[in-house]
């Protein structure tokens, strides 16, 4: 059964970590260089496998004793949160055109730059982190894999839009207290048990 609670909480701060991240930059631009459903179709296919990648990493991890597993997650929250604070706009990266813009090769060139540039990610580490934390793979992969694909869909159709009218350190200010929020609330728990 799907808690629509913890999907929801994933959601709001997988979204929010990844809006300003460099993926969203590159959709993008190959946004405007290829037809959109083709580049949504292989960044989508991407993230599908790295949230479902970082879930079952997630689910390993509670195995672990449960004092243990909050005060991990709790590290490794404010350690996200310090990353969000401390980031830096790096600009865009460079992306290759491919001259055949069929299906198949504009869907791959979104595929691999996403699968390359997202493994091991912020969002990919908070992802594994959230399902240890809520034990509860499916509603944290649901609510993951539909945060980046609602930024991915972002970037690629309106993020020139977005970005004018929301500040970007403003979207990862807010991710970051999101994060330092549950690092605190994981290491009370920790402490508290």
């Amino acid at each position: 059964m799907i808690s629509f609670t913890v999907t929801a909480l994933v959601f709001g701060v997988v979204f929010l970590a990844e809006l300003p991240d460099k993926t969203a930059l590159a959709g993008l631009v190959l946004g405007t260089r290829y037809r959109a459903s083709y580049v949504f179709a292989g960044v989508a296919a991407a993230f599908a496998l790295h949230v479902a990648l970082a879930v079952a990493a997630g689910s390993v991890l509670t195995l672990l004793p449960q004092q243990l597993l909050h005060a991990l997650t709790g590290v490794l929250f404010l350690g996200g949160a310090a990353v969000l604070l401390m980031k830096k706009d790096d600009g865009e990266e460079e992306i290759r055109k491919p001259r055949d813009q069929s299906f198949w090769k504009v869907a791959g060139a979104g595929f691999m730059l996403i699968l390359v540039a997202e493994f091991g990610d912020l969002t990919q580490i908070m992802t594994a982190n959230l399902a240890a934390r809520y034990d509860d793979p499916l509603s944290v992969g649901l609510g993951a894999v539909l945060a980046l694909w609602a930024v991915a869909g972002l970037g690629i159709v309106g993020g020139k839009a977005l970005m004018k009218r929301v500040p970007l350190q403003l979207i990862t200010r807010i991710a970051a207290v999101l994060m330092l929020g549950l690092g605190v609330w994981s290491l009370w728990e920790a402490i508290a048990v």
